[in-house]
């Protein structure tokens, strides 16, 4: 197996560990049989790109220009050309 870090809301990951603990499983177990479960149905349809639809990592709507401004939006400077 390998180690895997995710990011859970609070509440999400209590109400997870309080229903492993009533299955009498671990925290790990039931998130194991849970996306067992997820990935042999049908995918769902895909109607947006799922890094923007992670609110966990990203909040709001992408500049158009992001891709040629990175470094503006990371650093909030623009780096010189080396």
């Amino acid at each position: 197996m390998n180690r895997t870090t995710i990011m859970l809301p609070e509440e999400l990951k209590r109400q997870a560990q309080e229903r492993a603990a009533a299955a009498g499983i671990s925290f790990g177990e039931l998130v194991r049989r849970s996306l067992t479960n997820a990935v042999s149905k049908p995918p769902l349809e895909r109607t947006e790109d799922p890094l923007f639809a992670d609110s966990g990592t990203f909040l709001g709507q992408a500049p158009s220009n992001l891709s040629e401004e990175h470094d503006l939006y990371l650093y909030e400077e623009v780096q010189a050309d080396e």
